[in-house]
Parts: structure tokens; sequence; C-alpha cells
């Protein structure tokens, strides 16, 4: 929607409206690209209760809407947080956003993710500031201590410190989607919110 909003405003033309809540009831993993059987993932982690999940992929392929989706199955409430919601200008303050964080997560018995994690998860090798490492050494002591479900969200993996890579359980990505499955989505949600779609448009 928010997509068809900018095409919509470029256009001059008047935006949708929408109801943020039920888009995100009606996520559905029929319309996720990825390399993982996400069905068999979140039946698992049903079971366990726990998991320690790296997404990864392009803006825009469902990734932070995943947490959302997972969170609602496991009837768990969402702890959802930018890394820039915990880093801080001061030292010491962004290793102290971290664990009230995780300890905000275990005690509301929350699935936890954060996303854009690539920017304080960090490789240390090369950091030329102590912070730099004591903030990734914060975030791996607390994600080993977590009883739950934790997933770090990214656009790019190649930043990600190897032992907080270690940490996880899987990495999964998050592709584009195909023209098939983007022209199917759209058709669905513009059914879902009362609108119509008219069958013979290419």
């Amino acid at each position: 929607i928010s997509i068809i909003n900018r095409t919509l405003k470029a256009q001059g033309k008047k935006l949708l409206t929408t109801n943020k809540k039920k888009i995100a009831a009606d996520y559905s993993l029929d319309y996720v690209n990825s390399d993982t059987d996400l069905s068999k993932l979140v039946k698992g982690i049903k079971e366990m209760q726990e998991g320690r999940l790296c997404l990864y992929g392009l803006p825009g392929t469902g990734k932070t809407a995943f947490g959302h989706f997972l969170a609602k199955e496991l009837n768990k409430p969402l702890v959802l947080k930018k890394a820039s919601d915990l880093l801080d200008m001061y030292v010491g303050q962004s290793e102290k956003n971290i664990a009230e964080v995780f300890a905000e997560a275990q005690q509301t018995n929350s699935v936890l993710q954060i996303d854009e994690a690539d920017s304080f998860i960090r490789s240390r090798e090369g950091a030329q500031q102590s912070w730099q490492v004591t903030q990734v050494n914060e975030f791996l002591t607390q994600l080993e201590n977590f009883d739950g479900v934790f997933i770090a969200s990214t656009n790019l993996m190649d930043n990600i410190d190897d032992a907080a890579m270690r940490r996880f359980d899987l990495k999964i990505e998050f592709k584009s989607l195909t023209f098939e499955s983007s022209l199917a989505l759209l058709k669905d949600m513009i059914e879902r919110h009362n609108g119509h779609f008219d069958k013979e448009s290419p």
C-alpha cells in the first residue's frame, strides 16, 4: 500500500487510506520469497518457544512484518526496536539500552526484534574505539542469556560480527517478490480492503 501511495502522490492523486492493524493481520507466508520454509520454521518455534533468527535481504521484502506475524502466531507481544533506538552518544549508554531491551522482552515474555542490527553489532575487527567492542560484547552476552525468540533484521549481512553470526540458529534470506507474486499480492490486498481488481489487466 505504501508503494502504491507513493506512486499516487507523485501523480498528484488521492492517497489510499488503510487500516494498519488489518494489513498486519493479512500477512501471509504465501507471498514471502525466502530461502527457508517459513511455515516449518514457525511450527518449530511454536514447539520450542525459542529461537535466534537473523533475517537479511533488501528493504521491503517482509523481514519486519515477519516479526509481527511470528509474535501473533506465538500469541506473544512483540518488542520491536531499531538500532537507532538503542545507540547513544554517551559512553556506556548503548550497552545499558541493549541490556534493558533484552530484560523487557524477557520479563514480558515477548518476541524481541531489532531492525538495522548491523548498525550496532558490526565486526570488531579493525574497531578503532573501545565502545565499538563493548557494545558488541554486551549484545553477545544478552543474546546468550536470552530465553525466548530473538530476531535481528538487516540489509547488510557483511557488516555483522562473526561471533554474533555464530549465535544465530538460522540465517534467512528474504528476497524480492517475483512479478507473479507481486501481482497476486496486490490483487489480494485490494480485494481484502474492499477494493476492486480488474481481472483483465495485465
